[in-house]
């Protein structure tokens, strides 16, 4: 049983940090801040490093003659003025997480400096995979994943949401490969591997993306289309072949697009996340093509983040929740105009759910909707928590002020701070200002900080409910009661029924039972990556040995940490602990850098996984 946790009665911000400060960056933004980045790069697979120069663009806020920049296991070569005059430089490391921070000489007059380097193959923020480990088997691939703050280990750079920059980027890849960015894509292969990159619109570093494969391009739309591996093309571009319906629904939402285009890459299934929301090309995990668009949300999701995430961004790891929150609460917005209400509804109990179940494991202190991770790794901002709490409170506000009154304050807000980076701070100001002068008989200000900075959810708040759940109530209760899998009515149930289904089963679960849901419903190897690793979950849970070889096979052939992660995890509590070594050892070098490293930490295994 889930118990609703409540937040304290006097709600109270936590003033012993500075929040305006990035603590995940050692660039001095406040003095020197670089605004644009001129890239010019060389991939080579042979050595798995990019090698080249970046130069810098700042702009001069303050007197001062150091420009402070982050690193990660980088190799600086040189550092010169645009003559090509040496600059001095020196190199400070800081801790693991954050890594170096690189300190530039330039003098009080130069407003660019030019850093000749090249990339560690041990780089956090790319993943190499040889030919073999694709899904062509010919050519190998490179891909890159910079959110949090991994931009610094494949670029030198003010990695810090607050410096958003624009780039050009020009970069060579061995002939027969097409590399693709954050920023405009030809789909025209050139004839000798050089490709060139323009994003003329300020973007968080987080967001700076690149991909070199074997890729093959598709549309989806008159803006909008797909680049993937050739053998995945088709089935892509049919699973997301409503893209453009959702861009038209989430303009007449937040208002035009502004990036152009949206474009969107499947990755192999090692990339670590369901998507990510690279401005122009969405990275998108192979996990999502389930073959009945069931899962096409994330696709909604990251469309969404165009407007909040890419357009208004956080300044710090600490405002996460403003990105993901109103991303979240938009995302259900779209999939109820495109797809309808009831699935809308279902989502949302789902992301209930999910909630309620992170809350029974986080710490009280940490249930805040501004991340409480100053001088933590900003990664652990990054959990249900934070994208479903501040997405109940968004839609807690529609629900006090009538949808189309939150509509018109959602607009002013994305248009207010467009190609803003923006504290928590700055949008309780905000709200003050607009909010809850035009609708104080709807919401206070003390509620507003209940929701904010109390711990919890709200006492008063009600979670989402849908009727089209008692169907599978009623299954849960004769199955529990005795009734055979067979005899049960799953007819037109939807994935998010069966996701339901399986976290409403008890903790324990008897083996005939387990064996006679799985006889009747082939959970176990099932085609839909969401229902196999919730089956999962309950099968490691009560010690149903069957699933261990599949098991095996889910864990080594994707990498999105959303599935993983709980999954080692369970094995780690239920004592499968020889088996959780054998697994670990077979999947880990398949998986993203950025991964292994969070894994190696949450498994204890950082001390062995020299030998594994």
């Amino acid at each position: 049983m889930i118990f609703p946790i409540k937040a304290k009665k006097e709600a109270k911000v936590t003033n012993s940090f500075d929040v305006e400060k990035d603590y995940h960056s050692s660039a001095n933004t406040d003095a020197l801040c670089v605004h644009h980045l001129d890239i010019a790069l060389t991939v080579d697979f042979s050595t798995q490093q990019l090698s080249g120069s970046v130069t810098l663009f700042f702009n001069r806020k303050r007197a001062q003659s150091v420009l402070i920049i982050d690193g990660r296991d980088l190799f600086i070569d040189q550092v010169t003025d645009l003559n090509g005059q040496p600059l001095d430089y020196d190199c400070e490391d800081v801790n693991p997480t954050l890594g170096q921070r690189w300190l530039i000489e330039v003098g009080m007059l130069n407003t660019q400096v030019v850093v000749h380097y090249h990339t560690s193959p041990k780089a956090q923020g790319l993943q190499w995979l040889n030919a073999q480990q694709t899904l062509g088997k010919q050519l190998p691939y490179l891909f890159s994943q910079s959110q949090p703050i991994n931009a610094r280990s494949w670029l030198p750079l003010q990695d810090s949401p607050k410096a958003r920059v624009t780039f050009n980027a020009t970069i060579k890849v061995p002939l027969g490969l097409r590399a693709v960015m954050s920023a405009n894509n030809n789909p025209i292969m050139p004839e000798d591997g050089i490709f060139t990159f323009s994003m003329d619109k300020p973007i968080p570093t987080h967001l700076l993306a690149i991909a070199v494969g074997d890729l093959a391009f598709k549309e989806t739309g008159p803006r909008s289309g797909i680049y993937t591996e050739s053998g995945m093309l088709e089935a892509a571009v049919n699973e997301f072949e409503d893209t453009e319906s959702m861009l038209l629904v989430a303009e007449s939402l937040l208002g035009p697009y502004a990036w152009s285009r949206y474009d969107m890459i499947v990755l192999p299934p090692s990339f670590p996340f369901g998507g990510m929301e690279n401005p122009m090309l969405a990275f998108m995990t192979p996990t999502l093509i389930a073959g009945d668009k069931s899962l096409v949300s994330t696709v909604a999701h990251e469309l969404a983040h165009s407007w909040t995430g890419n357009l208004v961004s956080n300044a710090t790891w600490r405002d996460l929740w403003l990105n993901e929150g109103f991303t979240t609460y938009f995302t259900n917005r779209i999939v109820e105009a495109v797809y309808g209400k009831e699935q809308a509804e279902l989502e949302w109990v789902i992301e209930f759910g999910r909630l309620q179940e992170e809350m029974q494991s986080m710490p009280l202190i940490d249930q805040t909707l501004p991340a409480n991770v100053q001088h933590r790794d900003p990664n652990l901002a990054f959990n249900r928590f934070t994208y479903d709490k501040a997405s109940m409170f968004v839609h807690e506000l529609e629900s006090r002020l009538g949808r189309a009154a939150f509509d018109a304050f959602l607009i002013r807000y994305v248009n207010h701070f467009a190609f803003t980076a923006i504290t928590t701070e700055m949008f309780v100001d905000y709200a003050k200002q607009t909010l809850l002068v035009e609708h104080g008989d709807k919401i206070t200000i003390n509620e507003l900080s209940e929701w904010i900075y109390g711990q919890g959810l709200p006492a008063w708040f009600v979670g989402p409910t849908s009727t089209s759940f008692d169907k599978v109530d009623l299954a849960l209760a004769q199955f529990i009661s005795g009734t055979a899998a067979s005899e049960l009515c799953v007819k037109q149930w939807r994935v998010h029924h069966w996701q339901y289904f399986l976290s409403k089963l008890p903790l324990i679960v008897s083996q005939a039972m387990l064996l006679d849901l799985d006889e009747v419903f082939s959970f176990t190897g099932h085609h839909n990556a969401e229902i196999a690793c919730d089956w999962y979950r309950v099968a490691i849970r009560n010690l149903f040995d069957p699933v261990l070889p599949a098991l095996t096979k889910y864990l080594c052939k994707i990498g999105r940490g959303k599935f993983v992660r709980p999954l080692f995890i369970e094995l780690q509590i239920a004592g499968y602990h020889l088996e959780l070594k054998a697994i670990y050892t077979q999947a880990r070098p398949s998986y993203h850098p950025s991964l292994q490293v969070q894994l190696d930490s949450l498994l204890h295994f950082d001390d062995i996984k020299t030998d594994i």
